[in-house]
């Protein structure tokens, strides 16, 4: 009888230890098959999560580390005739002409709107212009790029012009386009800028020199550690900051690498032996990103937009290449246009995208993902619509896919916990 007692009284011990047990097993096989599944490289996911009372001068910021609980990039396009795309229209000004699909009827302009980014995961929640204008009052939004980056600048203006007419056009110092809306003292600008670095026409002179005793003649001088100059004074003026660069690195019919290369410089001297594009990319990123962290605002977010995948087939745009689908592609269309070991027409975009998680493994800089979700939008160009003499597969339709983009860049911004 006193053995039974002594058993009773120690019960609740032995469930507690029995409760524990479960839960560190149950654990340890919630890990291995974590660890098991294929991910992202930790890089490419946000490394910090930021909490801001003011997005603008006098900000002030707290970092707890922390990572995001999806990945945007993961997911498939889902067609849905009932979509209604009423964010903004063709008849928002700022749209570049060529760019204006439906205004310049190509067959699918209007399908395009129907096609929604579904993460496989998570919610995609679409843009709130108002809601946006009101979270980020008082706050600078720079885009710093090539005209891929104008893509997404003009969807970003023509969603939020939508909501608030009262809109000045004002630059900041050397931007090519800019307007703030005046209600909520909130300014978006875009910077034009190719290769990051300042560039511009080297020739030999007749006093000779390094390069002219290694026979080049003329090509292309790229100051790696020197900003252009359109956009040297953002990083000290936006509180929000989007780069890109990648299209002209991998341009042949921009720097021919024999008639007119490209020619690296480091401290006001040649690169002696001359580098290859893809280390002077290289050695450009370190230099900007350095530069940035320099020079930007003390509680700036800064984004590097991953490369923006062209859609050329059978020939480059130069070679009589074409973009005539008027659907996605299907995921073993992508890998077969954008797989590193077929060596295609559009192989740059994670050629560019390699050099670039390299360079801000390490930085302040977050990535903002929108290549794989774009590699599937073949049909999403603007194509013999463009109006120029060759297809347009590289820019996209507006409204199109670059509004996805600033769904995904509103969300990623929302994710580092960004408050008013």
């Amino acid at each position: 009888m006193a053995a039974t007692k002594k058993l009773s009284s120690l019960f609740p011990l032995f469930s507690l230890i029995c409760f524990f047990s479960v839960f560190i097993l149950l654990s340890l096989s919630r890990k291995a098959s974590i660890s098991s599944s294929p991910t992202y490289p930790q890089f490419l996911q946000y490394k910090s999560v930021i909490a801001t009372n003011n997005i603008g001068a006098n900000a002030t910021t707290s970092y707890a580390s922390g990572w995001s609980s999806c990945d945007y990039s993961d997911g498939s396009w889902i067609y849905d005739r009932d979509a209604r795309f009423d964010r903004y229209d063709s008849s928002c000004k700022e749209i570049f002409k060529g760019w204006n699909c439906i205004l310049n009827n190509k067959s699918n302009g209007r399908a395009i709107l129907h096609w929604l980014w579904k993460p496989r995961n998570c919610h995609l929640p679409p843009f709130d212009p108002l809601k946006f204008l009101h979270t980020f009052r008082d706050t600078n939004v720079g885009f710093v790029g090539d005209s891929l980056n104008r893509n997404m600048f003009v969807s970003l203006f023509c969603t939020l012009r939508r909501v608030s007419g009262d809109v000045k056009k004002w630059r900041p110092a050397e931007a090519d386009r800019g307007f703030t809306f005046l209600r909520y003292n909130l300014t978006i600008a875009y910077h034009r800028t190719n290769l990051l670095a300042r560039y511009g026409r080297w020739s030999a002179n007749g006093n000779g020199g390094k390069l002219e005793a290694l026979g080049y003649k003329e090509g292309y001088r790229v100051d790696v550690d020197i900003p252009e100059g359109t956009w040297e004074k953002a990083p000290s003026f936006h509180d929000i900051l989007i780069f890109s660069t990648g299209h002209w690195w991998w341009a042949p019919s921009k720097f021919d690498p024999v008639k007119s290369p490209m020619l690296f410089f480091e401290k006001g001297l040649p690169m002696i032996p001359p580098i290859p594009p893809d280390v002077g990319l290289d050695k450009v990123l370190k230099h900007m990103i350095r530069f940035v962290k320099k020079t930007m605002q003390p509680d700036a977010i800064i984004l590097f937009r991953t490369q923006s995948p062209r859609h050329f087939e059978g020939g480059d745009w130069d070679q009589g290449g074409s973009c005539q689908r008027l659907q996605p592609l299907l995921p073993e269309q992508v890998e077969e246009l954008f797989s590193l070991k077929n060596n295609g027409t559009n192989v740059e975009a994670r050629l560019v995208n390699k050099h670039l998680y390299k360079a801000i493994k390490w930085s302040n800089f977050h990535i903002f993902d929108i290549t794989h979700m774009s590699e599937f939008r073949a049909d999403a160009h603007p194509s013999t619509a463009g109006g120029k003499k060759h297809d347009d597969c590289m820019h996209w339709c507006l409204p199109g896919i670059t509004d996805t983009w600033n769904d995904l860049f509103v969300t990623h911004l929302n994710s580092l916990k960004i408050r008013n």
